[in-house]
């Protein structure tokens, strides 16, 4: 089975293909799979309820299924799931410059998992890759804060302390607002939609998403609601 899917199966990571060439992973997000076990284990509601899964080509069953059956088989045997998607990447790598994000819909530490796994550091073997990913996960982020691997940190509508935490030790945050300010608890706003390449973004900056599909109807804090004459 493969696992990676090329940047043109995604309408944002699409955009990236006019600077680098762009592979995503997609699973089943939460616990969207055959045994229960939660993915994305630091989702709130309103992230869950705002979820893109089912976004462009998401909607379709068979993509649904195929992200499934991608989860079952990280649950019921990782070591050959990771070295399946090792595999994927070496080739990636041989091909030249491109851009990795490994949690298109889940928010796991691949990069720790297929090193603790398979005693590959991929981020320092896989040179021509750039690895990025959006997470939950403060420790996480935090954790990888000013590695080659950028993280970076996604606002919920409970984690705003956080957010502002990890900013001001020079990370950057991802939050979804009805209208795009100028700024967000003092830190610049920069359009998050116009790729996907956030470790390409400046430092101390929120990357702000407009809200999409079932984002536009949240009501849990998860979009920002900001004043349309203030929106940049």
């Amino acid at each position: 089975m493969k696992l990676l899917s090329n940047g043109k199966s995604n309408s944002k990571i699409a955009k990236n293909l006019k600077i680098i060439d762009s592979y995503i992973l997609h699973l089943s997000p939460y616990k969207q799979n055959s045994y229960g076990k939660n993915v994305c284990a630091h989702a709130s509601v309103g992230c869950a309820s705002a979820c893109l899964n089912t976004a462009g080509r998401g909607a379709f069953s068979n993509v649904q299924s195929a992200r499934v059956r991608k989860t079952d088989w990280l649950l019921s045997d990782s070591t050959a799931f990771l070295q399946q998607l090792l595999k994927e990447l070496i080739a990636i790598n041989k091909k030249g410059k491109a851009a990795v994000r490994l949690n298109g819909t889940s928010d796991l530490d691949f990069i720790d998992l297929i090193q603790r796994k398979l005693d590959v550091d991929v981020v320092n073997y896989l040179t021509n890759i750039k690895f990025y990913d959006y997470t939950k996960n403060f420790k996480r982020a935090m954790k990888y804060l000013g590695s080659d691997y950028h993280l970076t940190l996604s606002r919920s509508e409970d984690n705003d302390e956080k957010c502002i935490e990890y900013l001001r030790a020079g990370g950057n945050v991802a939050a979804v607002f009805n209208n795009l300010p100028q700024t967000w608890n003092g830190f610049t706003v920069i359009d998050g939609d116009e790729n996907d390449l956030r470790y390409l973004d400046y430092k101390n900056v929120v990357v702000g998403l407009v809200a999409k599909g079932k984002a536009k109807k949240d009501t849990s804090g998860f979009v920002i609601q900001t004043v349309y004459d203030e929106a940049i």
